[in-house]
């Protein structure tokens, strides 16, 4: 049998040839000890995950969807309000089962400053965990929704209006009272409505 002359070349796992984990980065979270915050954004919806490490597999110790914010007078979408609600009701649900702290996975996505993920990690950090995630990148005005309400009020009346918000509108939402719907369903989320 002949001997191999070259360097042997090894395949790497399955998930990551389709590009969907990267696995050093799951080992470094994995090693802090502490849950990881999942967050995961689709076309139409954002969920939040905390997730523990098991010899057998990951367990899943609380979690949130933004379909459940239909109940408290939220018109769920995939912007930066939603993912804080999500993400405020995930960290409550995780500490009362006794998670005390996290490290944040956004999974194979790019940390940029305000993105989603922060969002929601700064709403699980205003429902009493312990994250140190970078939450502090997203503008306070951002999260409530200002900068949406303030460019509907200026554009309605034009077509442009019912082309940008017609779907929100139709669900019900007022795009020109985001901030205040978002206090409403903020402070439901917070002590428990939800």
């Amino acid at each position: 049998m002949p001997k191999a002359t070259g360097p042997v070349y090894r395949v790497p796992f399955r998930r990551r040839r389709d590009s969907l984990t990267n696995y050093a980065k799951r080992l470094a979270l994995v090693k802090s000890g502490k849950p990881r915050m999942v967050v995961r954004k689709s076309l139409k919806r954002v969920s939040v995950q905390f997730m523990g490490f098991a010899g057998a597999g990951d367990e899943v110790i609380a979690a949130a969807d933004s379909r459940e914010l239909a109940g408290l007078g939220w018109v769920p979408r995939r912007n930066l309000p939603t993912a804080y609600l999500v993400g405020a009701l995930a960290g409550r649900r995780a500490r009362e089962k006794g998670v005390s702290g996290f490290v944040l996975d956004i999974g194979l996505g790019a940390a940029s400053k305000g993105a989603l993920p922060f969002a929601a990690a700064k709403g699980a950090v205003d429902a009493g965990l312990e994250g140190g995630s970078g939450e502090g990148k997203v503008d306070e005005a951002r999260i409530s929704g200002a900068h949406v309400a303030k460019y509907a009020e200026s554009i309605k009346g034009s077509p442009q209006y019912g082309k940008q918000f017609g779907a929100f509108v139709k669900a019900g939402g007022v795009p020109e009272k985001l901030p205040e719907l978002f206090a409403a369903a903020k402070a439901k989320v917070l002590k428990g409505g939800a």
